[in-house]
């Protein structure tokens, strides 16, 4: 998205949802339930996604709110086989770095309930690799570099959105965050702009697919909520 000289011009809220307040409880009650069962998952089967699915929860993601609508992000879908297997290599030697003492005993024995190690194979079993990637400035009409506000917020929003609507859309989904990352720029081929974020490994579960007891433990509304009141 190009930057280009633009002045403020209101228009009518053109889209609005009008619930009675009985309405607006149960739709919200109904959207809790369904991110109830929203579960991350390691194990992926060999059935297909087709693109159009893909390319329909990007779309909702790419309605996501953002700093001054400069919709920092930018995603790229992976289906190449052999793809995959190189963003699954590069990314291993990273974990491995990490779970032999780059990322510290105490982060390590945080993630010992949820089972993981420096194995990756999920990288390459699911049908679809979604690499999100921020776009740290852009670009104006004239070629010069102008500056992105609230990147990383903008970018969690949307990556919020793209889960929700995979989840929405019958498919699970697993966060993976090799660290460093720039690997990436060059396997997505995506330019200096550009910081990896997150690799979202995308598909439908196996039937024997599990996860940890732990990942059932969520803190309850109260942890979660406070309420100032008049």
């Amino acid at each position: 998205m190009t930057k280009s000289k633009k002045s403020y011009l209101p228009i009518p809220l053109p889209d609005r949802l009008d619930l009675s307040d009985e309405e607006a409880l149960q739709a919200a009650i109904s959207f809790s339930k369904l991110m109830a069962k929203r579960h991350t998952v390691r194990h992926f089967s060999d059935r297909a996604v087709d693109l159009s699915v893909i390319e329909s929860c990007v779309r909702a993601a790419g309605f996501s709110p953002s700093g001054a609508n400069q919709q920092p992000w930018h995603f790229v879908a992976v289906s190449n086989s052999i793809i995959k297997q190189r963003i699954r290599q590069a990314a291993e030697v990273e974990e491995q770095n990490f779970y032999t003492g780059k990322g510290g005993d105490e982060w390590i024995n945080a993630l010992e309930p949820i089972g993981t190690d420096a194995t990756k194979e999920h990288l390459e079993k699911a049908p679809w690799l979604i690499v999100i990637f921020a776009e740290r400035y852009g670009v104006d009409d004239n070629g010069e570099k102008y500056k992105h506000y609230y990147v990383t917020e903008s970018v969690g929003i949307a990556v919020g959105v793209l889960i929700t609507a995979l989840h929405q859309s019958g498919l699970v989904s697993l966060t993976h965050t090799p660290n460093p990352m720039r690997f990436l720029n060059g396997i997505c081929e995506r330019p200096e702009s550009n910081r990896a974020v997150m690799i979202l490994a995308v598909g439908h579960p196996r039937e024997d697919a599990t996860v940890p007891a732990a990942a059932k433990q969520k803190k309850s509304l109260g942890e979660i909520l406070t309420i100032l009141l008049d």
